[in-house]
């Protein structure tokens, strides 16, 4: 009787175990439960109500996760899983976090859509928290819930998102990124460990996709890629942000020696052909931006000094090349710095296996222990510092840069000096798609005239109508008469619009300081008239 009452105990103790342990994961299924009915409410707010596939964007999202937490629960029950979190706050995510909120916060009050935005980055805030829990109970491990989502999302939409038409696409691709940080992996010092940068393996993986079928289209990213400069001292503002992150990460090597190789090689391409390699900054503001947010993942960059060094190096060379290669397929060069980073964060053992080899303790730390109190982070930020000063005094960053000028590029084209001419035609057709009349008239001339273009009549039908429309009264003479090659001086509103250098229209700059302005810029007429 006494062993079997015993039995009857330790039964009734393993049940009751059982219960609890149960009862503990089915309260957990709360915080998953809340967060996708804050994404189905959020679909009422009136940017999202604008337009129909964007609420079934979140709705369908929203059904999505509730399937999967319904399921989960199921398997629950059954099979007596338990699923539970634990709050870990790691530096890393939400010190990068505030950097990069702060760099909305900057770009937004210059661009408005980022601004617009705003409630679609909270909704792919709840997806992603929700989808990496789901995810993590489904691998029957507990997840960590802290600030790990924000850093990915922020990133992804720094450089990429989906118009609101399309906007299901943009769960998708925050999805692909959990996964592949979840799946694919490797054993990396004896630890398994994420192979890419989640924000980067989504967003390679989808320029991919989006360049081969043609369907950059559907998404913001150009916009994204040339708005940045319309906040005033764009790239002072990226350098003081960065250093928060080199200060608290170590991260310094790989951001400084990606930005001084760009700056060296892009000086060399232009003392040897006399035009600039990126149209009209020595590195593009949103590469600026990706190689101090964007590639410095500790996770997923080498871990010894030389390695983080040459990792840059690597990234600046990649950016060069593919601006180039991107260029001569006809595809947006905004692509240039995301499609680099996950075939870098694949290097990243080989990178580290080879620095090891070497056996020079001087060569492999960069810096000599002994300099600047054993701080070498503190004395590679000394001289990055000093590097960026020296790039802004010498008017490399933020001043005004001699590819703003279209009297050069024209020049440069009439001279025939390398990709001078499809620049030009480059810099005309961004400009009368902006509204600019005489870029209209202009590049319609040159594809009637074929010199430093096949002639195309269609084209240049096209471009004078819309020149016209704006009107332009050149463009409308050359629309009349198909013999005709009529051209004009930029009236004053053309002039706004084409001495902006990356910025906002200047509808605030008086007339006189307009002419100064073109003068500047080299415009012969407006030096005339302001010296008369």
């Amino acid at each position: 009787m006494a062993i079997s009452a015993s039995y009857n105990n330790n039964s009734r103790n393993n049940k009751n175990s059982a219960d609890k342990q149960t009862l503990a994961s089915m309260a957990a299924f709360k915080f998953p439960l809340v967060l996708s009915i804050s994404l189905i409410l959020l679909s009422f707010v009136p940017r999202v109500q604008g337009n129909t596939a964007l609420v079934w964007s979140f709705w369908g999202a929203a059904a999505t996760l509730l399937l999967w937490q319904a399921y989960l629960l199921f398997n629950s029950k059954n099979k007596n899983e338990e699923h539970v979190f634990s709050v870990v706050l790691r530096p890393q995510h939400y010190i990068q976090a505030m950097v990069q909120f702060s760099v909305y916060a900057y770009w937004g009050y210059y661009w408005r859509p980022v601004y617009d935005h705003a409630w679609l980055m909270l909704a792919q805030l709840l997806f992603a928290y929700t989808f990496d829990m789901l995810l993590a109970w489904s691998r029957r491990r507990e997840y960590s819930l802290g600030f790990g989502p924000f850093p990915i999302i922020f990133s992804i939409n720094l450089f990429l998102w989906f118009r609101d038409d399309w906007f299901y696409m943009q769960f998708v691709m925050i999805a692909v990124g959990f996964m592949g940080k979840e799946y694919v992996r490797w054993n990396r010092d004896g630890r398994s460990s994420h192979i890419f940068n989640p924000s980067a393996f989504a967003l390679g993986l989808f320029s991919l996709i989006l360049i081969a079928t043609n369907t950059t289209g559907l998404t913001w990213g150009q916009d994204i890629a040339s708005t940045l400069t319309l906040a005033p001292n764009i790239y002072t503002f990226l350098f003081l942000a960065g250093l928060i992150v080199m200060y608290f990460f170590s991260i310094t090597l790989v951001a400084s020696m990606a930005a001084i190789t760009l700056f060296g090689v892009s000086a060399l391409y232009s003392a040897s052909t006399g035009v600039p390699y990126f149209l009209d900054s020595e590195i593009p503001a949103a590469v600026f931006l990706g190689l101090h947010l964007l590639i410095t993942d500790p996770s997923t960059s080498p871990r010894t000094p030389l390695g983080k060094a040459f990792f840059g190096v690597l990234y600046g060379l990649g950016v060069f090349g593919l601006y180039t290669l991107l260029g001569a397929m006809g595809e947006p060069t905004f692509y240039d710095k995301l499609l680099v980073v996950p075939l870098l964060n694949l290097s990243v053992i080989a990178i580290d296996r080879a620095v090891r080899s070497i056996h020079s303790t001087a060569f492999l730390n960069v810096w000599k222990e002994s300099w600047l109190g054993g701080h070498a982070n503190l004395a590679h930020m000394s001289i990055w510092i000093v590097i960026f000063a020296s790039m802004s005094f010498l008017g490399k960053t933020d001043n005004k840069h001699q590819g703003d000028s279209l009297p050069f590029w024209e020049q440069a084209c009439a001279s025939n000096l390398s990709n001078a001419c499809g620049r030009l035609l480059q810099l005309e057709a961004t400009y009368c798609a902006d509204n600019a009349a005489w870029a209209c008239n202009e590049i319609g001339a040159y594809y009637r005239e074929g010199i430093i273009t096949e002639s195309n009549q269609e084209l240049s039908m096209a471009y004078f109508s819309r020149g016209c429309e704006l009107k332009f009264q050149a463009a409308c003479l050359n629309l009349l008469d198909t013999e005709l090659v009529a051209r004009e001086v930029p009236h004053e509103l053309d002039l706004r619009l084409l001495l902006r250098e990356g910025g906002q229209n200047l509808m605030t700059l008086s007339e006189q300081e307009l002419v100064e302005r073109a003068c500047e810029h080299d415009w012969a007429f407006a030096c005339e008239n302001n010296g008369a």
